[in-house]
């Protein structure tokens, strides 16, 4: 019979889901597992399908369930169906992640009656696609500099990290500027995996130049990461401090020029003038 539900035609057709079968989490944050599924025939509603996520090829061990009653202990209240089934979407949420989540979470599908909302045979279980998590520790921040940092014009630093908890997002920190110089974007990266950026646009100045600066990432469930770079500044003055100290030189040695040659040829002058005295 279990073989049955799980290999089991509709209309002469299988019923397929597909998962990442791999992903990374942060203890204490959240993470995202992308599902579909996919049958034959007519697309049925929301209210005709039912959602379940249970534990490798036990069933009973349940995960997520409409009936809470039905969830195991140590997840209830910590699981979320982000997709919806009438767009043949399974994707599962879960929160507070512990070290011992590490699966393998298997989704099935029930089809239900409309009049009663009562289930019916037709169940079918995906245990060949299954996700399993690692657990890692939160990844540090990612630091890029735009060119190079020139005196009194704008210049952007951008911070990214990439997570599986597209939910709560890391919270960006800047160890200068303000929240009005900061721009955030988040965007899927892969299949599970998205990137927060933030973007801290502002003008350095000459007293920025070899100062450090911290982008701190922090994560849902509290953990934090930082990294720092040098900001090194392209000062305007930079030609002036060449051009000046060099034509005070060559001023300098100019004048002293001028004077010896005036100075050897009154020397020469008062010379010459003994020498014709002492002809006479």
């Amino acid at each position: 019979l279990w073989f049955g539900c799980i290999c089991s035609p509709a209309l002469g057709e299988k019923w397929t889901a597909s998962v990442v079968k791999s992903l990374e989490a942060v203890v204490g944050s959240c993470v995202v597992l992308p599902c579909s599924f996919n049958y034959p025939g007519t697309l049925l509603p929301t209210s005709r399908l039912r959602g379940i996520w249970h534990l490798s090829k036990e069933d009973t061990k349940i995960v997520y369930s409409e009936d809470n009653t039905k969830v195991l202990d140590s997840f209830k209240g910590r699981t979320n169906m982000l997709g919806k089934l009438g767009d043949k979407n399974c994707t599962l949420e879960i929160t507070d992640v512990k070290d011992h989540d590490n699966g393998p979470f298997c989704f099935r599908i029930e089809l239900v009656k409309t009049h009663d909302n009562k289930e019916t045979t037709e169940k079918y279980s995906f245990v060949d696609e299954c996700a399993e998590l690692k657990m890692q520790n939160p990844p540090e921040p990612e630091l890029f500099q735009s060119n190079t940092a020139v005196q009194g014009k704008p210049y952007a630093i951008t911070c990214s990290v990439r997570h599986t908890c597209p939910s709560h997002v890391p919270v960006f920190t800047w160890s200068r500027g303000s929240k009005d110089d900061v721009i955030h974007i988040q965007k899927p990266v892969l299949s599970g995996i998205w990137e927060t950026q933030s973007i801290m646009v502002f003008i350095p100045e000459e007293k920025d130049d070899h100062t450090q600066i911290t982008c701190t990432a922090a994560f849902n469930g509290g953990k934090v990461k930082s990294r720092s770079i040098q900001l090194n500044v392209k000062r305007i003055g930079n030609i002036y401090h060449i051009i000046i100290p060099v034509a005070v030189a060559i001023g300098t040695a100019v004048i002293f020029g001028v004077i010896c040659i005036a100075v050897m040829k009154k020397y020469k002058n008062r010379i010459a003038e003994l020498q014709s005295r002492e002809g006479r």
